[in-house]
């Protein structure tokens, strides 16, 4: 008896010898952050994973009602200026998850490359990381928070900017003001920028590249008004000035592809024009469509078919498709559906999403450039999308002048029409993307919508409801949450 317990005590202290050596080793070598390496790995998921395309088009002018279709609540409810009783892919909850989840990623990079023993080893993740942060900070204050006025940014309630890795179950936080929320956004991007190196991506469009991060900073600044720096880092982007490379071909190599050729290029890395791209998990593909607020042919024609200054009539006339009853659309939104498992029936939709594009930017330096009264780099913008654009456009006919602009725009002040024709190409442009509920916002422009029933619905400048609503779950980290009407 004294030999078999001997025996057995000596086997379990080797059973503990044992586990104790297995469970000191990391299941996941990626689990210890201990090289540039690992530190890029995980940087890979310091993007938003989330789609914001169906909330932000159902809530802006660009959709109608068509009586019927689908029913999305992230459709139904945005359309009808309500919160969005849905949580799952495409709403606002699951994007304000997403950027915080990205937000986890940097923080976690960023600690990683502070304890580093040689730190400046790690030089480019720390910029690709602080970049990462202020982008999913912007994006969350841009939706969750009212738009930045600067008379009134210092009062407004942000969002919690979260500058270290979560090591509590309920973190508490605070929103601070829209001003707070801003700087620290500035000093992110600004420290990050310089740091980024274009050569450490094996494929750059998934990353913040040095024109990427640029295209960033523009849209940054044109949402805090300070214009000149606007002008500064989108000509950052195009090197030499040379526009037309960067554009997409529409009126050239676009224009003989078929819509399922467009849908698998629109949000290619091979596109130029995407400067980034991220994967998010996402309906809107297979959604924006047939649902029942959407693109129907009275919207076609009010932002694509209709008259333009150019004094042409179209804009992507060969690339505007319809399917079904009155459902309009561009290919651009295109699903890719991963499985389980090779034979299994069950997976996950995604959606590729262009984050920011050569076009935005151009866009972005011309309405800078309308406050600075530069007008004539104005045409010359406005002029290089156009021909890219205009059906059958011909040069003689179709340049857009001063003189064009003021009697398209029934104006004598050149520089309102020209901030008009800025507005008009870029909601045409980023039609079902979601994008024009930007300029939505940035402007305080009423949205209006006329409902199949009969009332008319609408969003003034001024309705809370322009605000999305933090998550419920958010409350137990001590978040308010934005008021209601």
């Amino acid at each position: 008896m004294q030999k078999l317990l001997i025996y057995t005590i000596f086997t379990i202290l080797l059973g503990i010898t044992g586990c104790k050596k297995f469970l000191e080793k990391p299941p996941d070598n990626r689990a210890v952050l201990n090289s540039p390496e690992k530190v890029s790995q995980l940087l890979g998921t310091a993007y938003p994973q989330a789609n914001y395309m169906a909330f932000c088009e159902s809530i802006s002018d660009n959709v109608a009602d068509k009586g019927i279709g689908s029913l999305e609540r992230t459709n139904i409810d945005p359309f009808n200026f309500k919160d969005v009783a849905n949580t799952e892919e495409d709403s606002p909850e699951f994007y304000w998850n997403a950027c915080y989840k990205a937000i986890a990623a940097a923080n976690q990079a960023l600690e990683a490359c502070s304890n580093a023993k040689d730190p400046d080893s790690y030089t480019s993740q720390k910029g690709e990381a602080l970049v990462c942060r202020a982008y999913a900070h912007f994006m969350l204050v841009t939706f969750f928070s009212k738009a930045y006025d600067a008379a009134t940014a210092g009062n407004d309630p942000g969002i919690p900017y979260v500058l270290q890795p979560e090591k509590v179950v309920f973190q508490q936080y605070e929103r601070k003001t829209v001003q707070y929320v801003y700087d620290m956004i500035e000093k992110d991007l600004t420290t990050g920028l310089p740091l980024i190196d274009d050569k450490r991506y094996s494929v750059p469009r998934y990353h913040f590249t040095k024109a990427a991060a640029h295209a960033f900073a523009a849209r940054f600044y044109l949402f805090k008004r300070e214009y000149a720096k606007v002008v500064e880092h989108a000509s950052l982007v195009f090197p030499n000035n040379n526009v037309v490379a960067m554009l997409r071909p529409w009126n050239t190599e676009y224009r003989v592809l078929t819509y399922n050729e467009l849908w698998a290029r629109y949000a290619k890395a091979t596109e130029p024009a995407n400067l980034l791209l991220a994967e998010t998990q996402s309906v809107w593909a297979r959604n924006y469509v047939g649902v029942r607020y959407g693109l129907d042919a009275s919207k076609a024609n009010e932002i694509l078919l209709g008259p333009n200054v150019t004094g042409g009539t179209r804009i992507f006339r060969f690339q505007l498709y319809t399917a079904g009853t009155n459902n309009y659309f561009l290919p651009k939104v295109n699903e890719y559906f991963v499985r389980e498992s090779v034979n299994a029936e069950i997976g996950l939709p995604y959606v590729m999403v262009p984050l920011l594009t050569a076009e935005e930017v151009l866009f972005n330096r011309a309405e800078a450039n309308v406050y600075l009264n530069k007008i004539d780099d104005v045409l010359s913008d406005l002029n290089v999308y156009a021909r890219t654009r205009i059906y059958n456009y011909n040069a003689s006919q179709h340049t857009i002048t001063a003189g064009k602009i003021m009697s398209f725009y029934r104006t004598s002040d050149v520089q309102p029409g020209a901030l008009a024709a800025v507005m008009d190409f870029k909601r045409a442009e980023f039609v079902q993307e979601g994008m024009r509920w930007f300029d939505l916002l940035r402007y305080k422009i009423p949205v209006v919508h006329p409902t199949a029933e009969g009332p008319v619905l609408t969003l003034a400048a001024d309705d809370p409801m322009r605000v999305f609503q933090i998550p419920d779950v958010a409350k137990l980290a001590g978040i308010a949450q934005n008021p209601r009407r």
